[in-house]
C-alpha cells in the first residue's frame, strides 16, 4: 500500500469514490490530473498504450506543450507493465524522478512524468492511500447510528461534485431521529475523523472526503 503523491491527493468526492471503485476491481491503471484538473484514470489492459500530445493516443496529453507527439509506451511484458522511450521524446521521462532511457520495469506506485504531467502506476489488487495524514491502516470504528449518519452526509457528493452536504434538518428527516442526536453523532463524528478544530464552515466537507478516503460512508 503506498501513499499517492501531493500533486494527486486532492480531488472531489466523486473522483475519489471513482478511484476507490477502480481499486477494488483489482485491475492495474494509470492516473493522472488532465489540463483542468479532473482526474483521469486509464485502466491497462493486455496491449500496449501510447502516451502522447496527439489526441489518438491512449493516454492523450494534448495540453502539455512539453509532452512529444508520440512521447512514450505503456507495455505489458509477461506480469510486469513497463515504459518504454526509445529516444522518440523531446524532453525525455520519468520514473520516480530519474530519467529512463529504453525500458523501465514499473513496480506499483511509481510515479511517470513526462512534460508537466504526472502520471502515478497501481498495479493490480493495490491500495492507494490519498493522504498519510488523514488516514490510519483502518478506520474508526463506527456505532451502527453514526454510519447511518454518515453515509447520508456522504450520498450528494458521491453522484454531483458540486453538491453540499445535507443540513442537520434533512439528515434528521431521512433517518426520522431528531434534530439534537444528528448533531450529537456529528460531533461524535468529527472527533472520530480528526475534524473537530476545523472551521465550522468546513467540517462537513472535510469529514465526508475523510471517510471516503478511509472507504467507509458508501452503502454497501
Amino acid at each position: 500500500m503506498r501513499a499517492l503523491p501531493p500533486a494527486l491527493r486532492f480531488v472531489s468526492p466523486v473522483e475519489l469514490a471513482e478511484r476507490l471503485k477502480t481499486e477494488r476491481r483489482g485491475v492495474p491503471f494509470a492516473l493522472y490530473l488532465d489540463g483542468d484538473g479532473r482526474q483521469r484514470i486509464v485502466e491497462l489492459g493486455g496491449r500496449a498504450l501510447c502516451i502522447g500530445r496527439e489526441p489518438s493516443s491512449e493516454i492523450p496529453l494534448t495540453w502539455d506543450t512539453e509532452v512529444s507527439r508520440s512521447h512514450a509506451v505503456l507495455e505489458r511484458v509477461g506480469a510486469e507493465w513497463t515504459l518504454v522511450d526509445d529516444g522518440l521524446s523531446r524532453n525525455g521521462s520519468f520514473v520516480n524522478g530519474h530519467r529512463i532511457r529504453g525500458r523501465q520495469r514499473l513496480a506499483d506506485g511509481d510515479t511517470i512524468k513526462v512534460g508537466r504531467t504526472l502520471i502515478l502506476f497501481a498495479a493490480a489488487g493495490t491500495e492507494l492511500v490519498p493522504t498519510e495524514t488523514t488516514r490510519d491502516a483502518a478506520p474508526p470504528e463506527l456505532s451502527p447510528a453514526q454510519r447511518r449518519v454518515l453515509v447520508i452526509l456522504c450520498h450528494p457528493m458521491l453522484h454531483d461534485a458540486f453538491a453540499g452536504p445535507p443540513s442537520n434538518r434533512e439528515i434528521a428527516e431521512q433517518l426520522v431521529i431528531s434534530v439534537e442526536t444528528v448533531k450529537s453523532h456529528l460531533r461524535a463524528l468529527f472527533e472520530l475523523f480528526g475534524v473537530e478544530d476545523m472551521p465550522q464552515n468546513r467540517k462537513r466537507a472535510e469529514l465526508v472526503r475523510r471517510a471516503l478516503e478511509r472507504g467507509v460512508g458508501m452503502v454497501g
